[in-house]
């Protein structure tokens, strides 16, 4: 770790840090699209043509959520945040490309979810955004328009733009500490998103179970279980 004072903190965490609350990772070997045919279920074309398949799996999806815990992992970086904040340390941004809750379960206060959240829905119709917990149906209907037929799991796409990058953007360009937590590096923009914190000046880390796609641009990393290396990681900021 570097001996500077660090002020302004940026995370990212990907698939890895749910694993061992037993939420499957997808671009691993043995992940869910190696299970599952994402072009058949994870674009708009797909939900276009059929969207009662897209509703089963993303129904599968939320069930399994359900059953799922926050980790140590996920606690961590709660406790992290609040300590931040209760010393006025800096800014703390905790942006996640899952779309579990766990992280909120686990105690965090305020997380950026760039690919959406399963435990919302949207309107095609209307544009309605809403906390939706239970399965989702054609036949549904949206609470604000009344149609059914339009609304689908909050969730970015393949083809489509992650969310709250213009904040993501601002914040890595203000960052001295950028940390990337159980992600592959394989799925952009994400994957640039330590060479934007590099350019700003930051230190980075790589948290990972092993060296991701672009393990070469950290300056500092540690791998095994999230579940061991996030707290021990923590506990030393």
């Amino acid at each position: 770790m570097s001996g500077r004072p660090f002020r302004n903190i940026v995370i990212l965490t990907g698939a890895g840090i749910s694993a061992e609350s037993g939420l499957g990772t997808f671009r691993d070997k043995g992940g869910i699209w190696e299970k599952f045919d994402w072009q058949k279920l994870a674009t708009p074309e797909a939900f276009r043509s059929d969207p009662h398949s897209v509703h089963d799996f993303y129904n599968a999806r939320r069930a399994n959520m359900a059953g799922a815990q926050p980790n140590d992992a996920h606690r961590a970086l709660a406790a992290l945040e609040l300590l931040w904040q209760a010393e006025d340390r800096g800014s703390f941004l905790l942006v996640t490309q899952n779309i579990d809750d766990l992280h909120e379960r686990g105690g965090s206060r305020e997380v950026l979810h760039m690919h959406g959240e399963l435990l919302k829905s949207r309107c095609n119709s209307c544009g309605h955004l809403f906390e939706h917990t239970h399965a989702l149906g054609v036949e549904t209907a949206c609470p604000s328009c009344a149609r059914a037929g339009g609304l689908r799991p909050h969730v970015v796409w393949f083809g489509e733009m992650p969310l709250g990058l213009d904040t993501i953007y601002e914040a890595l360009g203000a960052c001295d500490l950028f940390v990337a937590i159980g992600t592959s590096g394989t799925v952009y923009p994400a994957a640039g998103f330590v060479s934007e914190a590099k350019a700003a000046g930051a230190w980075t880390v790589e948290l990972s179970l092993e060296p991701g796609e672009v393990s070469a641009l950290f300056d500092e990393h540690h791998y095994g279980p999230a579940t061991k290396i996030v707290p021990e990681w923590a506990g030393r900021i």
